[in-house]
């Protein structure tokens, strides 16, 4: 060991220290000199250090985030994603066609006659539905006017019923027939025969002078003489008024033995007129059916 020399001592009893020391004292700035105060933190001390060191790992995740959220594709991404998912779904439907092909390879000749006649009446079944889809769609398309035609004939076919009840006024082609009973010798039978000549010939609609003639009408000799048409009595001459084909009435009443050489014989003149038009103005006031009503086809 080399021998420790020693300090020389102060006047007052405290060892000098070396001139270099404090040589080197002197020179240091004031701020390195003096120091932080005792229990203060030091500027990149341990307490500083950890702060920073968190700061880089924070920022690193929110550059991160904001690249990858929300996330951004241009358009050929998009058409390679969509280019993508066309080829994924083609696979599955051709992977479930193989198995498909798969398992009909490996079927009995039966169950493939089966599943063909399975597939045959499917077939047409489909095209029966699909017959009628169509024409439920024309019977659709065209049901405003079908529906305007299904009213006009029904407006139609009641017109024509009312004629043939005697409910409603009609005209028409026909003729006049005038009977002259200068004598009083014409009973209710030669006008009931004369009706019914008509309505043998095609005669739609009769009136007798003011009277409608309907499927009802009965006659009946007054018994003050003369006739009566549904209970009311009737004056001569007697006056036909018939709606139909006048090339038809009229031979119908002229045959050899027919009403207008009936009348002659009793010295009655029957006269016939042909018209282009005539009118049956009187009707009848239709009555409710007290018995009968419409059967269920």
């Amino acid at each position: 060991m080399e021998p420790v020399a020693e300090r020389p001592e102060a006047p007052d009893g405290r060892a000098e220290a070396p001139a270099e020391r404090v040589e080197a004292v002197r020179e240091l700035p004031a701020e390195a000199t003096s120091g932080p105060a005792p229990g203060s933190p030091r500027k990149g001390g341990p307490e500083s250090g950890p702060a920073k060191a968190g700061e880089k790992p924070a920022d690193g995740r929110r550059r991160l985030k904001s690249a990858v959220w929300p996330p951004r594709l241009s358009r050929g991404q998009a058409v390679v994603a969509v280019l993508l998912f066309a080829l994924g779904l083609a696979l599955a439907i051709q992977v479930r066609s193989t198995q498909d092909h798969d398992q009909l390879r490996g079927a009995r000749q039966e169950d493939l006659v089966r599943i063909l006649d399975e597939l045959d009446s499917r077939q047409q079944r489909l095209q029966q539905e699909r017959t009628q889809l169509e024409q439920s769609l024309a019977q659709l398309e065209n049901s405003s006017n079908q529906a305007k035609a299904a009213l006009e004939q029904t407006k139609e076919k009641a017109a024509e019923l009312g004629i043939l009840a005697g409910t409603v006024k009609a005209t028409g082609p026909g003729i006049i027939l005038t009977i002259d009973d200068p004598q009083g010798q014409v009973k209710a039978d030669m006008l009931l025969d004369t009706l019914q000549e008509l309505r043998a010939a095609g005669a739609e609609a009769i009136q007798i002078n003011d009277v409608r003639v309907v499927v009802s009408t009965y006659f009946t000799d007054a018994p003050s003489g003369g006739v009566q048409i549904d209970g009311k009595n009737v004056s001569q001459p007697y006056r036909f008024t018939v709606i139909g084909n006048p090339q038809d009435l009229t031979p119908a009443l002229n045959i050899p033995g027919g009403v207008v050489r009936s009348l002659e014989k009793q010295q009655a003149k029957a006269t016939i007129t042909q018209q282009q038009k005539v009118v049956v103005d009187a009707v009848v006031a239709p009555k409710p059916l007290q018995y009968g009503s419409p059967a269920a086809k």
